[in-house]
This record gives C-alpha cells, sequence and structure tokens, in this order.
C-alpha cells in the first residue's frame, strides 16, 4: 500500500462522530428510527421519515449502485493533484439510503450509472476519510 496522502479531514460533531469511528474501522453506518423504518444518510438528531429521536446505528452492506456521478478533473485541494480524474457518486446503497461517495475505479470510462459498487474492504479504506467505493 502507498503512503496515505494528507487529505483534509471531515469536520467531526456529536452527529457524525459514531459514522466517521465506523468508516476508520472499514463499516458504513447508517441511522434508523429504533421504531423501525427506513435506514437514512446523513447522520442527524431526528428520523427524516418518523420525526423521531430514539435513533440507533446499523451497519450497512456496503452494496448499492450508482444513481448519477461526475469526473473532477479540478481538484480544490492539493492532496487530490496526482489522482485526477477523481469520480464522486450519488449511491443508492441496498438498504434504501442514498449518499455521496467516491469511486475508485482503475479505468473512469468504466464507471456508469447503475453500475453496481461496494465499499473499499480494510486496509484500503482506511486510506479515505470518508465512504468510497470500487465497481462490484
Amino acid at each position: 500500500m502507498t503512503q496515505k496522502p494528507n487529505y483534509p479531514q471531515p469536520y467531526e460533531d456529536e452527529d457524525n462522530a459514531t459514522f466517521l469511528a465506523g468508516w476508520r474501522e472499514g463499516k458504513l453506518l447508517l441511522q434508523q428510527a429504533r421504531s423501525g423504518g427506513q435506514p437514512f444518510f446523513y447522520p442527524r438528531l431526528l428520523c427524516p421519515y418518523t420525526g423521531s429521536s430514539d435513533l440507533v446505528w446499523i451497519e450497512a452492506s456496503g452494496r448499492g449502485h450508482i444513481v448519477s456521478f461526475s469526473l473532477i478533473t479540478r481538484p480544490n485541494h492539493p492532496s487530490f493533484n496526482d489522482e485526477v480524474p477523481i469520480i464522486l457518486a450519488e449511491i443508492a446503497l441496498e438498504e434504501g439510503a442514498t449518499l455521496l461517495g467516491r469511486v475508485i475505479a482503475a479505468d473512469a470510462t468504466a464507471v456508469k450509472s447503475t453500475a453496481k459498487v461496494e465499499t473499499l474492504p480494510l486496509p484500503d479504506a482506511a486510506r479515505y476519510p470518508l465512504p468510497t467505493f470500487r465497481l462490484a
């Protein structure tokens, strides 16, 4: 494995600390109301479906598909300069939640809407501070 780049780190607060700690352990965590219902992402204090503040964290499968994506050719931070094009995608997870994530692909032209993806496993995932996927 190559040296870990000096990526900018995400802002961490009490709402997202569990999510970020899970990712550092190679887990993709989602929230849902304790009473059940659809898992959701981004971390927040209230369930957007039930309004409940009684929330639990669940581990997602990490599998889903690309809804839409963009190729970034001009990164906004020098840590990414040697990694263009960077693929950012809206990912629909099997659990029903959607999120933005990075897709790592040796060939950017292989990335398509509806393509199946999965989260990177450890130790590769530890290189990236936020959810990162690969083509499945």
